[in-house]
């Protein structure tokens, strides 16, 4: 099983309530937050429900280091320390994440979700056209980990 990083591109101006109790669901609540889920049939159709707010895709070992950079936890940022508190190094923690074999929420201390910046150079298409129409929304695949590598 992989696991799958869902980014909120789009912000809460006149978004239907539906999907913004969707997006609640996914702990996406604002623009430029990021959440790695398990990939599962339940987490698809939420991610599909709400594919015109965020940018979603595979994660892999290189998205996922330069993401955890990004992690807050209750103490500052995520450390050496705080990780061997339950896994041996962090690359054991990278495949672990990109496998799907453990969730940030198990981590102590993490605060989810993930703030990431807008995208150096900006984004190269339309915040409200689908990825295969020249925009930057819905599903992208693995070339989500080089807009994460962007915006950390």
């Amino acid at each position: 099983m992989v696991s799958i990083l869902a980014i909120r591109i789009r912000g809460s101006a006149a978004t239907p309530w539906q999907a913004q109790e969707t997006l609640t669901m996914l702990n996406l609540s604002k623009q430029y937050n990021a959440v790695v889920y398990p990939r599962n049939d339940s987490i698809i159709g939420m991610l599909r429900k709400v594919q015109s707010y965020i940018t979603w895709g595979e994660l892999n070992s290189e998205g996922a280091k330069a993401l955890i950079s990004r992690i807050e936890t209750s103490h500052g940022k995520l450390n050496d320390k705080i990780i061997k508190e339950k896994f041996h190094s962090t690359d054991e923690l990278i495949q672990r994440l990109v496998q799907g074999e453990v969730k940030l929420s198990e981590i102590e201390g993490v605060k989810l979700p993930i703030r990431l910046h807008p995208p150096k150079g900006g984004f190269k298409g339309k915040t409200n056209a689908f990825i295969g129409a020249g925009g930057e929304v819905g599903y992208r695949g693995e070339k989500i980990n080089e807009l994460v590598k962007r915006m950390v």
